[in-house]
C-alpha cells in the first residue's frame, strides 16, 4: 500500500500529519482524538460503542495483523471516528479471519491512516490533552480543515446514537436471574459475561423509563458502558436514583460515572483520559492492585463522594483516579473500568459474581 502519501490529519492548531489511507478513504470527518496503548484487540476497540465518534491513535506499532473475526465485536455497528496507526498490515496471518481491518472500515464508513509517527502524535496528546482533528485529503488545505474543525459542533448526547431503539433479549439456558441493561453502549461480551453467570438479559434503550424497568420483574440491573460526557445522560441518572435501594445495581464505565451522579456526586473531564488494556488499579478493600482494560475521557470527583451514601472501593495507581463505588445499604456498586470475568487466584469473586450473589441474596 505504499506509495504517494495521499491522506491527512490536521490538528486544531493547524499541525499536519501526513500519511496513507486505508479503510474508507474518501471519508472526510472531525474528531476527538484519544490513544489506546492496548497492544493487541484493536476489533474490540473500533467496534468498542464507548470509542463513537473518537479517532483512536494505536500506540502499538503494528496493527491489522490478524484480521478481522466474526466472533470478537463488541457492537454490531462500530461507531468510531477514525483509526491512526503506525504500519498497517493488510495481509493477515490468521487462520480464523474472515476479512482485512481496511476492508471492515470501509464497509462501515470509517476512515483509516498510518505511515505517520504516532509516538509524536502521543506525545502531543499527552503533554497537551485530548484534542480535535480533521482527517481528510492531502490536497486540502490546513487552513480550510482549521475552519472545518472550528465550525462543527462538538457531539453532544452521543450516548443517544449507541443506545438501541427498542428492547431487545439475550436468553441463556437454565437462566437463575432476569437483569435488565440499560444501555447507554453496552459492550456484547459484558452480554455475554452475564449469559455465562446464568442471567437472562434484557436489554432497554437510555430513556427507559422506571414502569418500563419495573414491568421486567428484575432481579438486577446493569448500567452499561458509553461513551461521551455523562451530564449529557442527566435521564438515565435519574431512572439511576428512582431505582436506588429497588434492585442490586451494577455499573461499568459510563455507568459508575452515571451512578455517582445520581448519588449527588460530579464528574469532570480528564487531560486525555484512560484508554488502554494495561491500567493498574488498588482494590482499597483487599489491597490487590490488578491491571484492567480502561477507556473513559471523564472521572468521578473523588472530594464530591462526601455525603452521598458512597465509599470509595478502587482507585487508579497511576493518577489515584476513582475507580469504584459502592453503597452497601442500597446494594448498588460500580467500577471505572472494564470488570474481569476470571476469579482471582485466591479465589475471591469478580464483580459479575458479586453482582449475582446480590441477586442470588434478594431471591
Amino acid at each position: 500500500m505504499a506509495g504517494k502519501m495521499n491522506r491527512k490529519i490536521v490538528l486544531e492548531n493547524g499541525t499536519e500529519f501526513f500519511g496513507f489511507g486505508f479503510g474508507a478513504q474518501d471519508a472526510s470527518r472531525v474528531c476527538e482524538m484519544v490513544f489506546d496503548t492496548s497492544m493487541a484487540g484493536y476489533q474490540e476497540i473500533v467496534s468498542d460503542p464507548s470509542y463513537a465518534g473518537a479517532a483512536v491513535v494505536m500506540t502499538y506499532p503494528l496493527i491489522g495483523n490478524y484480521g478481522i473475526t466474526d466472533e470478537d465485536f463488541e457492537a454490531k455497528t462500530p461507531t468510531i471516528g477514525a483509526l491512526i496507526v503506525r504500519e498497517y498490515n493488510d495481509f493477515p496471518s490468521n487462520f480464523r479471519y474472515t476479512k482485512t481491518l481496511s476492508e471492515y472500515l470501509e464497509e462501515n464508513h470509517i476512515p483509516g491512516i498510518y505511515g505517520m509517527d504516532t509516538r509524536e502524535i502521543t506525545r502531543f496528546i499527552r503533554d497537551n490533552g485530548s484534542c480535535r482533528i480533521m482527517i481528510t485529503d492531502a490536497d486540502t488545505p490546513a487552513e480550510e480543515a482549521v475552519k472545518a474543525i472550528k465550525n462543527t459542533p462538538a457531539s453532544a448526547d452521543i450516548y443517544k446514537t449507541v443506545s438501541c431503539r427498542k428492547r431487545w433479549y439475550a436468553r441463556t439456558a437454565n437462566a437463575k436471574y432476569n437483569v435488565v441493561a440499560i444501555d447507554c453502549g453496552i459492550k456484547l461480551s459484558t452480554i455475554r459475561t452475564l449469559g455465562d453467570m446464568g442471567c437472562n438479559v434484557t436489554v432497554m434503550p437510555a430513556n427507559a423509563s422506571v414502569k418500563d424497568v419495573e414491568m421486567m420483574s428484575p432481579d438486577g440491573i446493569i448500567i452499561s458502558q458509553g461513551p461521551g460526557n455523562p451530564a449529557d445522560a442527566a435521564e438515565v441518572a435519574e431512572l439511576i436514583r428512582a431505582l436506588r435501594g429497588k434492585y442490586p445495581i451494577f455499573g461499568i464505565g459510563l455507568g459508575h460515572q452515571l451512578i455517582a451522579l445520581a448519588c449527588g456526586a460530579t464528574t469532570s473531564k480528564m487531560k486525555f483520559g484512560h484508554h488502554g488494556c494495561n491500567h493498574p488499579v488498588k482494590d482499597l478493600t483487599t489491597g490487590n492492585i490488578e491491571t484492567f482494560t480502561q477507556n473513559h475521557n471523564y472521572v468521578v470527583d473523588a472530594d464530591s463522594i462526601v455525603g452521598t451514601g458512597l465509599e470509595i472501593t478502587h482507585i487508579d495507581i497511576i493518577d489515584k483516579t476513582v475507580e469504584g463505588l459502592k453503597c452497601e445499604k442500597d446494594r448498588i456498586f460500580s467500577v471505572q473500568f472494564e470488570p474481569t470475568t476470571m476469579s482471582g487466584p485466591l479465589g475471591r469473586a469478580n464483580l459479575y459474581e458479586q453482582f449475582t450473589a446480590l441477586m442470588k441474596e434478594d431471591k
